[in-house]
């Protein structure tokens, strides 16, 4: 299995090691490893080439902090292509939502334009995207990345209206479930409603979940082997089946 979004920079550099070590014996193959900003993905890149075959690395900013310094974008975008063939997206990028207020007037559209430039970059590297765009900004990214021609992404933790939800899907794009999944009736019904071809689990680590099976546990992609049968369930099929169904999904989504 893989953990298809997860912020392995976060995790405390002298542990990684032995974490890795630890959730390849639990049957984790990989994780796709975001970033949130220069410096992160910097940090991504370095444990990619210390762990070139676990780490898939995305670099990206994430919406939910200020806007960087011109400079600081030009010199993410020119990582980006210097590094292309050592990654398999771009991400994390999006748009705010829980920070929108604190972030200020002209934050949406100073990120919504930030947006434009990862996906035409998308489009032309030939690189999915990995989104954070939940509640009413998942409809303003999904009319970003249909404007650029945006063929891979992935809607990382979604929240979306079933309308916006349904353009998604038929726009070919990927939508993970999280940990929330085995209790909570919002991601249970997400589950129904992605196609099983589509489908895509993650953890979000180190991010902690909240809930009766997770809370209080330090998120760990071994996480994913409690969510197998519960979204086997959903989907209706065997637990073989859907652990073989998602393995593919995430290859052909990051081209692993």
């Amino acid at each position: 299995m893989f953990d298809a979004h997860l912020h392995l920079e976060m995790y405390p550099d002298e542990e990684i090691g032995r974490l890795i070590d630890l959730w390849r014996e639990g049957g984790i193959e990989g994780v796709v490893a975001v970033s949130t900003g220069l410096a992160s993905a910097y940090r991504t890149l370095d444990l990619q080439q210390r762990f070139p075959d676990f780490v898939r690395a995305a670099v990206g900013i994430h919406p939910e902090y200020p806007v960087p310094p011109e400079s600081d974008v030009a010199e993410l975008l020119g990582l980006i292509r210097q590094e292309r063939h050592r990654l398999v997206a771009i991400g994390e990028v999006g748009l705010p939502h829980y920070e929108a207020a604190k972030l200020g007037t002209g934050a949406l559209e100073a990120c919504l334009e930030l947006l434009g430039v990862f996906a035409e970059t998308s489009r032309e590297l030939d690189l999915p995207l990995v989104l954070h765009a939940v509640h009413d900004k998942a409809p303003l990214a999904y009319e970003t990345l249909m404007s650029h021609g945006v063929k891979r992404a992935h809607f990382h933790w979604l929240k979306a209206a079933p309308d916006d939800l349904q353009r998604i899907v038929e726009a070919g794009y990927y939508v993970s479930l999280t940990p929330d999944v085995c209790h909570r009736e919002r991601d249970q019904q997400l589950a129904k409603s992605v196609p099983l071809s589509q489908l895509l689990l993650e953890t979000d680590g180190p991010w902690e979940h909240e809930g009766p099976i997770f809370g209080g546990r330090p998120t760990t992609p071994l996480f994913l082997r409690e969510m197998v049968e519960p979204v086997a369930r959903l989907k209706g099929v065997t637990p073989e089946e859907l652990v073989r169904r998602i393995r593919e999904n995430t290859q052909t989504c990051y081209r692993l």
